[in-house]
């Protein structure tokens, strides 16, 4: 594989990561939020999704971003009676969203994108290399 090809994986990685970490972020800003009324649904915890695509110009799979889905999973309730969302018995629906697996899925993201930016580093610092060698 050759140094342009590596770069180009690893900067596919970076928009992946980028993006995942923009949808984590947007579902820890929400962590809190809960309807206006009570027909209404709270905030829904997004999922970001990956696929593999064969590049023909590269010669390899990279990873895209794939549609983001919604979490089907329940929502939470909290009693807070004098709440507009509340229902007949005071509770309210809050959104499905886990700050703790928000935060751990955040900064296995980072990491990620760290170690693909470590790549293009590298893969740069090699490139100077070797043009400092072919000058000799």
């Amino acid at each position: 594989m050759d140094f342009m090809k590596s770069m180009q994986i690893a900067a596919a990685g970076l928009r992946v990561q980028s993006g995942r970490m923009r949808v984590i972020a947007e579902n820890l800003a929400n962590s809190n939020s809960t309807a206006a009324t009570k027909d209404d649904q709270p905030y829904r915890r997004k999922i970001p999704t990956f696929r593999q695509i064969f590049d023909r110009e590269l010669g390899v799979t990279v990873v895209k971003s794939g549609p983001i889905k919604l979490d089907r999973s329940a929502f939470g309730l909290r009693y807070e009676p004098g709440h507009p969302a509340a229902d007949a018995k005071g509770y309210v629906k809050t959104p499905n969203v886990n700050s703790l697996i928000e935060t751990m899925d955040l900064r296995e993201a980072q990491r990620t994108y760290e170690a693909n930016l470590n790549i293009i580093s590298s893969t740069r610092r090699m490139l100077a290399r070797t043009l400092e060698i072919l000058r000799a």
